[in-house]
């Protein structure tokens, strides 16, 4: 019979890489997006929103490969970032 601690050390293994493999569509996505519409800011504002959002995002995701909280922390730390930015110059939240 198999281990209790084996079973979760499996288990966990697992959700690691759906999670890495989760990444790393999350950044072609994201890539596909900006390639695929282009990128046409219309002021500063605008390119202070792009660098939490998606170049944030997916700055936070390269740490997040091997050390996941620090990674999560620069990736939620740049989302909501974005929004406050977004809130603060625009004077409402994104749509879509």
């Amino acid at each position: 019979m198999e281990d209790p601690i084996d079973r979760r050390q499996k288990w966990v293994q697992t959700v690691r890489w759906i999670a890495r493999v989760w990444i790393a569509a999350t950044v072609v996505l994201i890539l596909a997006f900006i390639v695929g519409e282009g990128f046409h800011p219309f002021g500063p504002e605008d390119l202070l929103g792009a660098l939490f959002f998606p170049v944030g995002i997916c700055v936070g995701m390269i740490p997040a490969w091997r050390k996941e909280s620090l990674g999560g922390s620069i990736t939620v730390g740049s989302l909501l970032t974005f929004y406050v930015v977004r809130r603060a110059t625009a004077g409402t939240y994104p749509k879509g």
